[in-house]
C-alpha cells in the first residue's frame, strides 16, 4: 500500500483527479489530491511545494509517492528536497533545470511543447494565462476524452499565473530519489519524444508509456491506476 499525493498541472485543480482517486483506493492505496494556488500571481513553485507538504503532513516516507502532472513536474522535486518519500512520478510532465526558469526552457527548447497550444490562450492579462479557445483546449489537454468529459473539464479550467515561470529553479541539484515518468503517446501538449529523451537524463526516471493524450486521469483512469499500482511495488 502507498499514499499517493496527486499534484495537478496548470489551469487545473484537485477536481481533475476525481476519476483516478477511487481507482487507486480500490487497489488498496490512500490518496491525497492537492489544490495548488495556481491563479495566485505572487505564488512561486516553492509556495506550491509548501502547499503539498502541508497536505501530506507526516505521511511515512516509506509510503509516500508524489505524482506531478504537466506543470506539477516543477513542484514535486521541491517537495522531495524537503522531506523523504518513496518515489516521484512525472505524468506527461515538464521537468526542471536547476538555475534556469521554465520560461527560459519554453523559449529555447522547441522540442518540449507543441507550440500550437499557445494560440488558444488569452494574453490580455500579463500575469495570467487563460484558455479562450475551447477547441484548442480540447485538442491539447483532453484529446482522447469523450465530448461530455472534455466539456466538463474545460468549464472548470482556471487562469494560470505566469510568475513562477519567470523564476530560476532554486535547487543547485535535483534530489536523489527514485523517479518514474509516465508519458502518453498521443500527447499534444508535452511532446512524447521529448519526454522519452529527457526524463532519463534529467531526473534519472524510468519511462512508462500509455496510449492517449495529455490527461489520462480523465480518459483512462483504470489504466493509469494500474501503472501507478505497479510503480508502488517497484
Amino acid at each position: 500500500m502507498a499514499t499517493f499525493a496527486l499534484v495537478h498541472g496548470a489551469w487545473h485543480g484537485a477536481w481533475c483527479w476525481d476519476r483516478l482517486v477511487p481507482e487507486l483506493m480500490t487497489r488498496g492505496h490512500q490518496v491525497v489530491a492537492v489544490d495548488l494556488p495556481s491563479d495566485d500571481v505572487t505564488a512561486s513553485f516553492d509556495d506550491y511545494a509548501d502547499v503539498v507538504c502541508a497536505a501530506v503532513g507526516d505521511s511515512p516516507a516509506r509510503d509516500l509517492i508524489l505524482v506531478g502532472h504537466s506543470l506539477g513536474g516543477m513542484t514535486i522535486p521541491l517537495v522531495a528536497a524537503r522531506r523523504p518519500l518513496r518515489r516521484l512520478v512525472y505524468l506527461c510532465a515538464l521537468l526542471p533545470q536547476p538555475g534556469r526558469s521554465l520560461g527560459q526552457q519554453m523559449a529555447e527548447d522547441g522540442a518540449m511543447l507543441d507550440p500550437d497550444y499557445a494560440l488558444g490562450l488569452s494574453r490580455t492579462d500579463p500575469d495570467r494565462r487563460t484558455w479562450v479557445d475551447e477547441e484548442r483546449a480540447r485538442e491539447h489537454l483532453f484529446g482522447d476524452c469523450d465530448e461530455a468529459t472534455a466539456a466538463a473539464a474545460i468549464a472548470r479550467l482556471r487562469p494560470q499565473a505566469t510568475y513562477p515561470y519567470r523564476l530560476p529553479y532554486p535547487p543547485d541539484e535535483l534530489p536523489a530519489v527514485a523517479s518514474s515518468y509516465v508519458l502518453c503517446t498521443q500527447d499534444r501538449m508535452v511532446k512524447p519524444d521529448w519526454s522519452r529523451r529527457t526524463a532519463p537524463d534529467r531526473v534519472g526516471a524510468d519511462v512508462e508509456e500509455l496510449p492517449g493524450s495529455h490527461s489520462p486521469f480523465l480518459s483512462r483512469p483504470g489504466e493509469l491506476a494500474d501503472v501507478l499500482d505497479r510503480l508502488a511495488d517497484a
